[in-house]
């Protein structure tokens, strides 16, 4: 089998060359990272409750799990207030990385479509 050593080459120059894509943020993420930042540290079902009815139970965790592999959150556990009893809760913070891509985010989204801004 014959193998273009310059075929390889250039495919390989062409792949080193792209920069890992930017970091994305999705609607949810977009709208936790707010609540963070404009709020305060919370534990996900503070962030549902907080959220008007923008984020469910059942996503909330999912995403807060995925941001957090991204490293835009940060979590410890707390232990629960006497009063309410029960197991601890995860409480999530946003990153530096996080409020860097949020803003820059929120800045494309206004400079791009003004009426998108809130």
């Amino acid at each position: 089998m014959y193998v273009d050593s310059s075929l390889t080459r250039c495919k390989i120059q062409f792949v080193a060359r792209h920069a890992p894509h930017p970091p994305r943020l999705s609607p949810k993420e977009s709208l936790i990272l707010e609540l963070l930042i404009e709020e305060r540290a919370k534990y996900g079902l503070e962030l549902v409750g907080a959220s008007r009815g923008r984020l469910k139970r059942g996503t909330v965790y999912v995403t807060l799990g995925r941001m957090e592999d991204k490293g835009y959150i940060t979590s410890h556990t707390e232990a629960a207030p006497p009063e309410a009893g029960g197991l601890p809760r995860r409480i999530y913070e946003p990153t530096a990385l996080g409020r860097r891509v949020h803003a820059a985010w929120a800045a494309a989204a206004a400079h791009l479509v003004p009426g998108f801004a809130r």
